[in-house]
C-alpha cells in the first residue's frame, strides 16, 4: 500500500523539487551579480528551506535537532554519514548560520543541474575530482583557507558513498585531516542522519512516503592531543552508536 501511494506522491514531489530549482537558478545568478556572496547565499538557504519541504509533498518528516548550541565564532567541520541525495538541503537550510559548505564531486558541479551545479561552482564548496588527487587536495586546501579566513565552515561524508541500506561504511581520513591541518582549532561535530535511504528504498522511483527522517548533531569532540586518524574514528563510533543502535 506504501509503495502504490508512493506512485501518485512522487510526481508531485518531483514537480515541487524541480520548479524550485527552475525557479532559483536565475535568482542564485542575479543575487550574486548584484549583491556578492551574502545575497547568494540567502537565495540558497531560501532555496533549500523549499527543497526541503518538499519532504511533506510525501508525508515525510524532517527532524534536525542539537545544532542551535554550537559556537559560531570559530570553525567547524561537520562530519556526517551519507544515506540519500535528499540528505543534503536539510543540512544546507538548518547549518546556514555556520555558512557550512560541501565536499562535492566535480561532476555535480560541472552538470548543469538548475541551481545545484550554480551554487556548487560560485558559493565555496570544494568540487573534488576523486580521479586526480593533486586537484583534491587543491580544492579542499582552498576550502580550509576560506574556512580560516572567513569563519567557514565545512560538511564532509567520509563514506564516500551513499548506503543503500542504512548500513555505514568505514570512514577516510583524507579530506578531514587536510581541513585540521590548516585549522587546527576548528570544532569536529558529527552529524548523525536516519531515515533518508528509507526514502530511496524502491528507487528514485516510486519515493517512499510516511518515512520518518532525522538529523541529529552530536557533541563536538575534543580533538586535543588526538590525531586526524583518532578524531575521525571517534567520530564514526558516535554516528554508528546512533544510526546502527
Amino acid at each position: 500500500m506504501r509503495k502504490f501511494i508512493g506512485y501518485i506522491l512522487t510526481p508531485i514531489f518531483y514537480s515541487c523539487f524541480a520548479v524550485s530549482l527552475l525557479i532559483f537558478h536565475p535568482i542564485q545568478w542575479l543575487c550574486l551579480k548584484l549583491g556578492g556572496y551574502a545575497a547568494h547565499k540567502r537565495s540558497v538557504d531560501i532555496l533549500n528551506f523549499f527543497l526541503t519541504a518538499c519532504n511533506y509533498t510525501l508525508f515525510n518528516t524532517v527532524n534536525f535537532t542539537g545544532h542551535k548550541a554550537l559556537a559560531t565564532n570559530v570553525p567547524i567541520i561537520f562530519v556526517a554519514n551519507h544515506q540519500s541525495m535528499f540528505d543534503i538541503p536539510a543540512m544546507i537550510f538548518y547549518l546556514r548560520k555556520y555558512h557550512a559548505k560541501f565536499i562535492s564531486k566535480i561532476e555535480l558541479a560541472e552538470a548543469k543541474i538548475p541551481s545545484i551545479s550554480f551554487n556548487l561552482l560560485h558559493g565555496g564548496a570544494a568540487n573534488i575530482d576523486r580521479k586526480d588527487s593533486k586537484q583534491s587536495i587543491s580544492e579542499i586546501l582552498k576550502l580550509a583557507n576560506n574556512m580560516k579566513q572567513k569563519n567557514w565552515s565545512a560538511v564532509i561524508f567520509p563514506e564516500g558513498t551513499r548506503t543503500k541500506t542504512g548500513k555505514m561504511k568505514s570512514f577516510s581520513v583524507g579530506g578531514i585531516a587536510t581541513l585540521l591541518k590548516k585549522n587546527p582549532n576548528a570544532l569536529v561535530v558529527p552529524v548523525a542522519i536516519n531515515g533518508s535511504y528509507q526514502m530511496v528504498k524502491y528507487g528514485m522511483f516510486p519515493l517512499r512516503p510516511f518515512t520518518k527522517m532525522t538529523w541529529e548533531v552530536l557533541p563536538a569532540i575534543l580533538t586535543e592531543g588526538l590525531t586526524a586518524e583518532e578524531i575521525v574514528k571517534k567520530a564514526e563510533d558516535m554516528i554508528r552508536e546512533k544510526v546502527e543502535r
